[in-house]
């Protein structure tokens, strides 16, 4: 057990140590304190747990905890050369989707429960977790894509009806208010 959790806190303090913004926000801060950047991590993210567990507005720190990084970091995707990280992200939006569509019909029971914003926010993180075993991978080839695969052809027919009968709505809508404001102008005349 001491070997796991001395192995998790030296890949942990190569993180905290690579370059980049968070790099740079640490190393002020431990340059003010004196206090190792080991230890304000682990406190912010004491602090950040216990306000997900209790704190008012809990609701928009985990939302905002798994929007904002993925976004940047999905702009930044897009930005490169390299087609790895456009499908990594690209995975995130899915699974973050399939999980906001069941959290939409589940809401309302589940955030009773006292540690559900600390088990999303965490589920979240896992998702954009820097590894190859992080959540959206797991949860996309084990649930979304073989789900998928079994009723593709299904879903393309009812996604192909269901844009035929929009642009005909929009079509007819189109004309109907061409012909409003036709009727409209030939009555001011």
């Amino acid at each position: 057990m001491t070997q796991f959790l001395e192995q998790y806190r030296a890949g942990l303090e190569k993180v905290l140590y690579e370059p980049g913004c968070i790099n740079n926000l640490l190393a002020k801060a431990e340059e003010r304190t004196g206090v190792k950047r080991l230890y304000i991590a682990l406190g912010l993210v004491g602090v950040i747990s216990i306000y997900l567990t209790f704190g008012y507005g809990a609701q928009l720190l985990c939302n905002s905890i798994g929007f904002v990084y993925p976004a940047y970091a999905s702009v930044k995707a897009i930005e490169s050369d390299k087609k790895d990280d456009d499908t990594k992200w690209l995975t995130y939006w899915v699974v973050f989707a399939f999980l906001s569509t069941i959290e939409f019909f589940s809401d309302i029971l589940l955030s009773w429960f006292p540690l559900y914003w600390l088990a999303k926010c965490i589920l979240l993180v896992w998702c954009f977790a820097p590894v190859s075993w992080n959540g959206s991978a797991v949860i996309y080839h084990r649930i979304i894509r073989p789900r998928y695969l079994k009723y593709n052809t299904k879903l393309d027919k009812v996604v192909g009806e269901a844009a035929n009968n929009a642009a005909k709505l929009l079509s007819q809508g189109l004309d109907i208010t061409h012909n409003l404001v036709k009727n409209a102008n030939s009555k001011e005349e």
